[in-house]
């Protein structure tokens, strides 16, 4: 009897021959997923399933509230599924030359390892052979799946436009849940990202004529900023700017699924702040700048910017059409650097900005010039882009102090 059991996984045997590349490629994408400090031991792995009818292996991680899954072409000779240590295999195939892997399920030798338990996978290069140590796919939590629901078809570059633009101005502070992610708006034509921490506002539209709002598939959703750096990095690498991406969501989860790509999250649950309402309507001053100018003169001064509040004063003189930017630090030094400024309107102000988040919000405004539009010193102060995407970044100014 012994024989025939060990006979039957023999022919069960999994195996399949890919290439080091796409192994190595998919398992960097999918693995950052995986949770560092996993609830439950099979969370620290990926499933690899392998189909020998479509010649297609696919890799999954889950940490229950992230979950990633591509696929990639492959030599199956035998279908199967399984669960491998993440790190292990990113860190063994990453380190491969390029060429051909085996890589094969020797359940059948089971009995013969040390101890007789566990699963026994071997990775076969052109050169070595790696053995590890893995476990059954059965453990192995299912992705959430939404059914019967109406896909949501937006286009890779309208998503990619709208994260680049907003995703910096989300929340790092996990006791505002909600503020840390970034708040979806599906229009009639157009589909809004907004993020925000409290201190400063970012908004982007984005023109998507594939993706219609109608009474059954309105979206207003908040997902968390990890998830949305994820779908970005996934999106710049993988696909081409008219790429179809489908949504769908649902019962707290949202997925976004394109070519041998496949993204699922959590949504936040909460309240989104009323965003639109701090945008003021109207403006006593108003100024164009030529925005790199503006970058590397931030950056320059930055470099004396006091450690402790990191401010950076910006007085506007209309009458000599420039700014002034400067920082005093009482440990470091000081420095002052003026640039020109057009179309000047209103009084001439001193105000004053926490230097990081002006920086941040100016880097992701996509315009060669920029408008800077505000009322007080201390009253939200915003600026768009004159060219490009619709894009509105609110910046709270600080105290300046005396």
């Amino acid at each position: 009897m012994g024989k025939a059991y060990f006979l039957t996984l023999l022919d069960l045997t999994m195996k399949l021959v890919c290439s080091q590349s796409d192994l190595s490629t998919n398992l960097s994408i999918v693995s950052r997923a995986v949770p560092s400090r996993p609830t439950h031991p099979v969370l620290a792995n990926v499933l690899l399933q392998a189909d020998a009818q479509t010649n297609s292996v696919s890799l999954t991680a889950f940490d229950l509230s992230l979950g990633i899954r591509t696929s990639f072409s492959a030599e199956v000779i035998q279908s199967g599924a399984i669960a491998l240590p993440a790190k292990l295999l990113v860190d063994i195939t990453s380190r491969l030359p390029e060429g051909e892997i085996t890589l094969e399920d020797e359940s059948a030798s089971v009995a013969e390892t040390p101890g007789g338990e566990g699963i026994i996978v071997t990775l076969t290069p052109k050169s070595g052979r790696y053995q590890l140590r893995a476990m059954g796919a059965e453990e192995y939590p299912e992705l959430p799946v939404i059914e019967n629901i109406e896909a949501i078809h937006l286009t890779a570059a309208a998503l990619i436009e709208g994260l680049r633009g907003c995703l910096f101005a989300t929340s790092s502070d996990e006791t505002k849940q909600v503020l840390t992610g970034v708040h979806l708006t599906l229009k009639q034509d157009a589909l809004e990202f907004a993020a925000t921490d409290g201190h400063r506002l970012a908004v982007v539209e984005t023109l998507n004529e594939s993706a219609v709002a109608s009474a059954e598939n309105q979206l207003e959703v908040t997902v968390p900023n990890r998830a949305m750096r994820e779908l970005e990095r996934m999106l710049a690498h993988s696909s081409s700017e008219e790429e179809t991406v489908a949504l769908y969501f649902d019962q707290g989860q949202i997925v976004f699924q394109w070519p041998n790509q496949r993204l699922t999250s959590r949504i936040l649950e909460g309240q989104y702040p009323a965003y639109r309402l701090l945008i003021p309507r109207q403006f006593e001053r108003t100024l164009t700048l030529e925005r790199r100018q503006l970058v590397s003169t931030l950056e320059r001064i930055a470099v004396l910017a006091d450690q402790k509040n990191n401010i950076v004063k910006i007085s506007i003189d209309s009458d000599a059409g420039e700014i002034t930017l400067s920082v005093e630090s009482q440990d470091v030094g000081s420095g002052r650097e003026s640039m020109p400024a057009q179309q000047i309107s209103g009084e001439n102000i001193d105000i004053a900005f926490n230097i990081k988040y002006l920086m941040e919000g100016l880097k992701a405004l996509p315009s060669p010039e920029i408008q800077m539009q505000l009322n007080g010193n201390l009253t939200p102060v915003i600026f768009t882009p004159l060219s490009g995407l619709k894009m509105t970044y609110l910046a709270m100014p600080v105290q300046l102090r005396s």
